[in-house]
């Protein structure tokens, strides 16, 4: 392939990145500061509810989807007939699951031991139809790589249903404020999705479009399936053993992380899967191209986590105030499983780029099998054990899933080790230095600025120092951009 394609591969990716992280981090960090707020009001019992339904909202979600929005992104040939029948589907599944939640309803509650999570529930679920509406739109604008208009969209969606979900908390809905606020941002994105987008379906079901993308994607939703009843499994079974006070401290723990680490995660996934799959067959450019992601991830992510470990006390003091404190040791601890998240993704991508599909079912049964035998070996140990559980199977991930990257590519464990040492090693300094001034400064406010300050500076002082490669791929991004926008 020539080096226009390679540049324009290039432009494309930086094009994408750039803007997925606008359209990630001003939808999620609007959403996060208003959620601080509106938690600071209604206390972490009212954040417990919700995250109770968590693994019911991530199944569903899952299901409706059917893989289908993956299979239309890896297939290259794609007609309006795939993007109607992925459609209907969608809606109709989205409908079919509604209904099934409405009547199951009572029996979450009792399962929970909460009487109230029987209206919540049915109001909460109507969440589902809404973004089924809008599931092709948003796969078309990202396989177009547009995420400047995505957003657009999920700015404008986060913005005005956080200014609600603020005003019925102080007007004392308590858990209705989060219900009401989730449930417009979902009805306001279906609305700017088809005003921006524009795109309704104009054919009719197709059993050939159907079994056509089926057949990708059958086995990613069984994947994605197993994959979201771990991940939310965790909020079951606390939600169940112990009650929504704890709860609301380990899923606020959570989203901490989270916020950093599968944030930046997915905006490179969501950026390299729709470009990457275009050099699909080319196994030389996608390894270098994947390594680039592997390294890019690295340099963003872990010292983002670290840092984060580090200043989790006067964090959390700032922002959340006392009675939020039992989440501090639980952020800390997810911190050292969320710091090999992005590691993960980025080989699970490179499975789902090649077309093997199967290959990554295989691994979700084998590792969550792992997990799931972690996970209720930990229930004796409390919160603090089940939080070391999960470090442990992250490491586990690592290591499985570069099996089959070292079969389609040879780009193995060990391969991958060498290439993060560099970045492991200054992000401990970094946990180092934050983990010192919040000990040397008893003042919250004053600890968190030095750290904010200091760890950012030394971390990219380190990264000069040393030449790390990431570091000058990251700048040589930048530099292109500002030419491409020169121009």
């Amino acid at each position: 392939m020539n080096n226009d394609s390679g540049t324009d591969l290039t432009r494309t990716t930086v094009h994408g990145v750039a803007w997925s992280f606008i359209e990630r981090f001003s939808m999620q960090g609007v959403t996060f500061v208003l959620e601080l707020i509106i938690a600071r009001i209604v206390g972490p019992e009212s954040y417990g509810l919700i995250a109770m339904l968590a693994i019911f909202m991530a199944v569903s979600q899952v299901f409706i989807d059917g893989g289908f929005s993956a299979a239309l992104i890896q297939r290259q040939n794609r007609s309006e007939a795939d993007f109607s029948t992925a459609f209907y589907i969608n809606f109709g599944l989205s409908l079919l699951v509604y209904t099934a939640l409405f009547f199951a309803a009572p029996w979450i509650a009792d399962f929970f031991r909460q009487p109230l999570l029987t209206d919540i529930t049915r109001v909460y679920s109507v969440n589902l139809v809404l973004f089924s509406l809008v599931a092709v739109n948003k796969t078309k604008l990202t396989i177009d790589v547009d995420f400047k208009t995505q957003s657009k969209i999920s700015l404008l969606s986060a913005i005005l249903s956080g200014v609600l979900g603020i005003a019925l908390a102080y007007a004392g809905w308590g858990v209705w404020a989060i219900v009401w606020q989730t449930l417009a941002n979902a009805l306001l994105n279906a609305l700017f999705s088809f005003y921006y987008v524009r795109w309704w379906p104009r054919g009719r079901f197709s059993k050939t479009s159907f079994h056509n993308l089926f057949g990708f994607g059958s086995k990613l939703l069984i994947t994605n399936i197993i994959s979201a009843l771990y991940a939310k499994a965790y909020d079951v079974v606390v939600g169940h053993k112990f009650n929504p006070l704890q709860l609301g401290l380990y899923s606020r723990a959570d989203k901490f992380n989270q916020f950093g680490s599968s944030n930046i995660s997915g905006i490179l996934q969501r950026v390299s899967f729709p470009v990457l799959s275009r050099i699909q067959d080319d196994d030389a450019r996608l390894l270098e191209a994947y390594r680039k992601y592997l390294r890019m991830s690295a340099f963003v992510v872990f010292p983002i986590i670290m840092g984060l470990c580090g200043i989790a006390r006067p964090l959390i003091q700032i922002l959340l105030g006392q009675e939020w404190m039992g989440t501090v040791l639980l952020l800390q601890i997810l911190s050292f499983a969320y710091l090999w998240d992005c590691v993960v993704i980025v080989n699970l991508n490179l499975i789902y780029v090649k077309g093997r599909s199967d290959y990554a079912l295989r691994l979700e049964v084998v590792k969550k099998t792992i997990a799931f035998t972690i996970l209720f070996a930990s229930l004796g140990f409390g919160l603090t054990g089940i939080c070391i559980g999960r470090v442990l199977y992250a490491l586990i991930a690592f290591y499985l899933n570069t099996y089959y990257t070292r079969r389609l590519l040879n780009y193995g464990f060990l391969t991958q080790v060498r290439e993060l040492l560099p970045y492991i090693a200054m992000s401990l300094v970094v946990v180092g230095i934050s983990y010192t001034l919040s000990a040397l400064i008893s003042n919250a406010y004053a600890s968190l600025a030095a750290s904010l300050v200091v760890c950012p500076a030394v971390y990219v002082l380190m990264c000069r120092v040393f030449g790390v490669k990431a570091f000058n791929e990251f700048c040589d991004l930048l530099l292109h951009q500002f030419k491409w926008k020169r121009r």
